[in-house]
């Protein structure tokens, strides 16, 4: 036997005559359901190798000397801006009260439209000079509220008070940039003199800080990232009280396919409501207080393998084909046997 007799005998694919082969036009229904089942199931899998994945992978967060941006937009629809303070204090014993950096304040008027924009610092600047000058003038604040307030103060009041009356809010955002250790900020009525304060709200259970979260992240977001407060709305109906929530925040790192690295953080979060009476001290307040975990998470974009891509493509197709090829038979056997019998019974 010779060599090309050989290799014919190896065909897995043999051809027969052109005589010998019937087309049907079952087997043309069969055909073009095989080949619009091949195109969706091709289309399937390009799309499937040509979207990028996200691997994690964890290791212990070696970083040091960063600052943590904050970033925080909220609403308090019963709270007047010009009582709004942001304090923040963290582990290493540094506390700050009214926070002035990159922080905004904008006037709601009752239906929640914009009035004003106010910048924080000039809160602050106005309440310093009024305590600057109170302590001019006497050594503690009982001897204050004993000779009365001085101008400042009495304007300060009134236009709160009208602003209360007229159901004005605030909406508080901005960055804060703070050191990488655990801490809390707030944002309360505590900038006041504590007897502004009483004398504005009659009692620690008449301030209402009823807010909405519209974002609250550590860090610029990333593709797929989500910061569970974001939409978070908490409206007090009865009595007043102090909201904590507790938030742990997991440093992550996000490495697109173009290497680019994007440095943030995610973080989960648990809350808590503590309501006041009128015999408590302590005013209401909004409180985050946030600690870092020793992890960091990266996350990595990448592409599926092309061999991959190519197998799976392989197994689709192929069995596609073989599957509308048995049917094909199947379907010409059944035809084939059914004209047979009608032929039988008109002969007969």
């Amino acid at each position: 036997m010779g060599v090309k007799q050989v290799l014919r005998a190896m065909d897995a694919f043999p051809r027969a005559e052109e005589h010998l082969l019937q087309k049907t036009k079952s087997g043309a229904f069969v055909s073009i359901v095989g080949l619009v089942i091949m195109s969706t199931l091709f289309l399937h899998e390009l799309s499937y190798y040509l979207n990028t994945i996200t691997v994690h992978q964890m290791a212990v967060d070696l970083r040091r000397g960063e600052t943590l941006p904050i970033h925080i937009n909220m609403t308090f629809p019963s709270l007047p801006c010009d009582v709004l303070s942001v304090d923040a204090i963290d582990m290493s014993g540094k506390h700050e009260v009214d926070l002035d950096t990159n922080i905004w304040k904008l006037r709601l008027n009752s239906d929640g439209h914009i009035t004003g924009t106010e910048y924080l610092s000039d809160l602050e600047e106005k309440e310093h000079k009024h305590d600057d000058h109170k302590d001019h003038h006497d050594d503690s604040d009982n001897k204050t509220h004993m000779q009365g307030f001085d101008q400042d103060a009495e304007n300060l009041i009134k236009k709160v008070k009208q602003a209360l009356a007229h159901g004005e809010g605030c909406r508080v955002y901005g960055v804060l940039d703070v050191q990488r250790v655990a801490g809390n900020f707030h944002i309360s009525v505590h900038g006041l003199n504590i007897f502004v304060a009483q004398m504005i709200f009659g009692g620690t259970t008449h301030v209402n800080v009823s807010h909405i979260i519209h974002d609250l992240s550590f860090g610029p977001k990333y593709p797929g990232g989500h910061n569970p407060l974001d939409g978070t709305e908490r409206i007090l109906r009865g009595a007043s009280g102090t909201f904590k929530y507790y938030i742990k925040i997991v440093p992550t790192e996000y490495r697109y396919l173009s290497k680019e690295v994007l440095p943030t953080n995610q973080f989960s979060v648990s809350e808590y409501f503590s309501p006041i009476n009128e015999f408590d001290r302590t005013w209401p307040a909004v409180y985050f207080l946030y600690d870092l975990s020793p992890i960091t998470v990266t996350i990595r974009e990448e592409r599926r393998n092309f061999l991959h891509f190519i197998t799976r493509l392989c197994a689709v197709l192929g069995g596609t084909f073989a599957l509308t090829g048995m049917l094909d038979k199947w379907m010409f056997r059944f035809l084939e046997a059914v004209m047979k019998k009608n032929s039988r019974s008109l002969l007969r």
